[in-house]
């Protein structure tokens, strides 16, 4: 089985906001803040189990569980901007 990865550049928002995984397969999300904008130093979801600093032009890959089908976001520090997974069973 092949990992998922994905990458997230983090400018003022994340792009893709949203991401779809397959469930069942392990999954990484990698965030790359790009600009000092706004109060996305700091990446984190309760619904996925992290939470992680993101230093400037720093990648910061973050694994997340596959095992459960559904819709599950994340967020900055601040719960101002957030972005959404989709695990499809």
């Amino acid at each position: 089985m092949t990992e998922q990865n994905i990458n997230i550049n983090v400018n003022g928002k994340y792009e893709p906001a949203e991401v779809t995984v397959k469930q069942g397969v392990p999954a990484q999300l990698t965030f790359t803040r790009t600009s000092t904008q706004g109060c996305l130093e700091h990446v984190h979801s309760t619904d996925l189990g992290f939470a992680t600093d993101l230093p400037i032009n720093q990648p910061q890959t973050v694994t997340i569980p596959t095992d459960q089908a559904g819709e599950f976001t994340f967020s900055c520090g601040m719960d101002m901007v957030s972005g959404k997974v989709v695990v499809q069973g």
